[in-house]
């Protein structure tokens, strides 16, 4: 590798472990696992030592991750909370997965440490980190990690959980002083709230750990004492007791009400701390809560003290993380279910068997060439892990136990919903369904799209739009606006408040503007940026009826593939029927006047894309580039103009920038740009379409110019069995 080479590979590193670290503490949704991540950060470190030169202080070799909210993040869930400094830095600890690895650890404690010292080894508890200050005996602050040295102040939040005392019982403990440790969610907890917002219809959590750190962070300290958290203890800050070791320290602060962990132990030798990581590798299955490994530190404070720390992590101190747990299973059948897309995903079902405290009973298999790759047969038995303990997933067929004449699972020709014959695009992974307007899981899928918070926004879930189709309540959007309280009232786990709020969210969407109910209404293809561009230049859902291909095609970057779709959207009579329900239910079908109007023209024909964290949300900056003329893009391409790069930008972008000699700008850049703007007016506004040009018309219009006969449209809203376009999405949101 040459120095270009490595400043580019740490450079890249460097972006991808600060994202995945924003993810894991802010957003309490990790994709990367931790092994993963760890090996990222071991070659990113060995890196740097190499090539000096690029090693910085923002490195995140050199600073541990924050859970500190950014402006935005506090916008968004309407809490803020007071932060104040940690009187010791918290820092984190480096991590392993070799013995070799710790055997090397304790060799150069032994060659700098002069005197004998002893090793206490203790569970590593996978939840989130605290730090409480008590003073004359009374809990004065707790505070989360935050960013090592500042953390957000959750005292009350604390409070609620029954293991932190608020006062200390006994004698002997100091005036003032810190005790760190962990708030752990255990397993029946988790399942338990889980199950709870399955019925409310709200995201599950991944994982305890992302619960316990979601729920540390809640606004009401009652919800926090109902969800079932308990805090263990285990360090105190040398300097603040009197005590010569670190174990002898936790059990006075076990004396003083403290909870403290009684899993751990006093080891002399490398072997007795293999046999403490040996047993507790088995064990850990049977505890009630998660652990991610066992923490090896030196006992003796004084011999803490003489090593140190990194700008990172203490040299006194090492965690050993346990490899994902990996079970061997049967597989009993195979699953083929329908995506909300019409993509056909083929799921496992897996003789139950326990992974990281959680009963596994599926897994999927991603696709047919999944299938394939893995050699799977009828009746194999897997070997199943949870990647960073998360997502259950088969990495593996044991050979041995595959039963003679086993077949190869046969993928179905048919969708396992409808019945329509499947297709599979070339150089597509996956099979679809085509039938996208007579396939239930495809309808619901855009009954779902409709709702989202970026189009209609409108307060329902997954499981009341199952409950409304299912009673033939809701098949078409449009049918939204036509529900009554005493209707919902009726239905099962409907009480009369929670029809208000529904029936309120649905009166609220009549205020949405035209430029996401095009989105809404989900065309093939036309993703949030694409739907407020063709609003915009044609002015009115009449006017984009109307387009011609060749018109479609005027508007910036619609290519031939989107035009086609909406081209092809309005064609069908079905289609045009649904708009006008929605017109008539009251739905915005046009640009207002003045919503296209901007405050400058300073970004005019410039497509932008934006990465990373800013000083205001990432909304209100896509809004500041519209407002000036500009347009946003998801992905960076060859028509991109700038990529505006925030803290912590996507890895991918900035790579893809690079290479292409896109000119990546700052916040600051950006701001100077646009205060230099003109004003100007929109005039492209292609509304001069009849106000209700009839369905049928736009049909007959089409079909003359494709010169087709068009069928007499059904009453019913099933398309079974229709000629329609294959498609692998329903719409092409934009992705950041």
């Amino acid at each position: 590798m040459d120095f270009t080479e490595a400043k580019h590979r740490i450079e890249q590193l460097k972006a991808i472990l600060w994202e995945n670290s924003r993810k894991y503490y802010v957003e309490n949704a990790p994709t990367m696992s931790d092994y993963e991540y760890d090996q990222l950060m071991h070659e990113l470190e060995a890196l740097e030592a190499r090539y000096p030169q690029y090693a910085t202080e923002d490195s995140p070799t050199r600073r541990v991750g924050s859970d500190l909210e950014t402006r935005e993040a506090q916008a968004s869930t309407g809490r803020e909370f007071a932060k104040y400094p940690h009187k010791y830095p918290m820092l984190s600890l480096s991590n392993t997965y070799s013995i070799q690895e710790v055997e090397e650890f304790a060799d150069r404690a032994s060659k700098t440490l002069e005197s004998a010292f002893t090793w206490c080894c203790e569970l590593k508890f996978d939840g989130t980190a605290i730090c409480l200050t008590y003073r004359k005996g009374k809990l004065l602050r707790a505070l989360t990690r935050g960013d090592g040295v500042m953390g957000d102040d959750v005292t009350q939040n604390a409070l609620r959980i029954a293991s932190i005392p608020e006062t200390l019982q006994g004698t002997g403990w100091p005036e003032e002083f810190e005790i760190r440790g962990e708030v752990l969610m255990p397993y029946e907890s988790f399942d338990r709230l889980n199950h709870e917002r399955e019925l409310q219809e709200e995201p599950l959590f991944a994982n305890p750990r992302n619960a316990a750190s979601g729920s540390l962070k809640l606004l009401d300290p009652e919800e926090v004492g109902r969800r079932g958290l308990f805090c263990t203890l285990y360090h105190i800050p040398v300097g603040q007791v009197d005590y010569p070791t670190h174990d002898e320290a936790l059990k006075a602060a076990a004396s003083w009400g403290l909870p403290i962990s009684d899993k751990r132990r006093i080891c002399h030798s490398i072997g007795e701390i293999e046999d403490f990581i040996g047993h507790w590798d088995t064990a850990r299955k049977d505890l009630p809560y998660a652990t991610d490994g066992i923490v090896i530190k030196i006992n003796e404070l004084a011999c803490q003290s003489l090593l140190g720390y990194t700008a990172k992590s203490p040299r006194w101190a090492v965690a050993y993380k346990f490899k994902a747990e990996q079970a061997c299973t049967p597989i009993l059948s195979i699953d083929y279910q329908v995506g909300r897309t019409g993509a056909v995903t083929p799921v496992a079902n897996l003789s139950p068997v326990l992974l990281s405290g959680t009963m596994v009973k599926r897994a999927t298999l991603v696709n047919e060439d999944q299938i394939r790759s893995l050699d799977i047969h009828e009746g194999d038995w897997v070997y199943v892990e949870k990647g960073g303990e998360i997502i259950p997933k088969i990495t593996g067929v044991e050979l041995s136990k595959r039963r003679e004449g086993a077949a190869i699972p046969t993928f179905p020709s048919t969708c396992p919903d409808c019945g329509t014959p499947l297709v599979r695009e070339e150089g597509e992974a996956k099979w679809f369904c085509p039938n996208s307007q007579g396939c239930p899981t495809q309808i619901k899928g855009r009954l779902e799209h409709f709702v989202s918070r970026k189009a209609m926004n409108i307060l329902c879930g997954e499981a009341t739009i199952d409950q409304l189709y299912q009673l033939n309540l809701v098949t078409l959007p449009s049918q939204f606006y036509g529900l009554k309280a005493e209707q919902l009232v009726m239905l099962e786990g409907w009480k009369e408040r929670a029809a208000a709020r529904f029936l309120e969210s649905v009166k609220a969407s009549l205020d949405v503007p035209f430029e996401r109910v095009l989105f809404a209404i989900g065309i093939r293809f036309v993703g949030e940026t694409t739907a407020r561009d063709v609003a915009r230049h044609f002015g009115s859902i009449d006017a984009i009826a109307s387009a011609s291909r060749e018109e479609l095609l005027e508007v910036p970057e619609v290519g031939e593939v989107i035009a086609d779709s909406i081209f092809r959207y309005f064609l069908d009579v079905e289609n045009c029927r649904e708009v006008e329900a929605l017109r008539a239910a009251g739905l915005k079908m046009r640009v207002e006047e003045g919503a296209a109007a901007g405050k400058s023209d300073a970004l005019a024909g410039k497509t932008i894309v934006i990465s990373g964290n800013f000083s205001i949300s990432r909304d209100d900056m896509k809004a500041l580039i519209e407002a000036h003329g500009g347009r946003n893009s998801g992905s960076v391409s060859g028509k991109t103009d700038y990529l505006l790069a925030g803290t912590k930008p996507g890895p991918e972008k900035l790579k893809k920038a690079a290479d292409l000699g896109i000119q990546v700008i700052d916040e600051e850049t950006f701001m100077a740009m646009i205060s230099e703007g003109n004003r100007f007016s929109y005039a492209d506004n292609k509304a001069d379409a009849p106000e209700n040009l009839f369905p049928s018309d736009t049909v007959q219009k089409r079909s003359s110019e494709e010169g087709m006969s068009f069928p007499e449209a059904s009453a019913s809203s099933s398309a079974k069995g229709k000629d329609i376009p294959s498609a692998d999405n329903l719409m092409e949101p934009t992705l950041f």
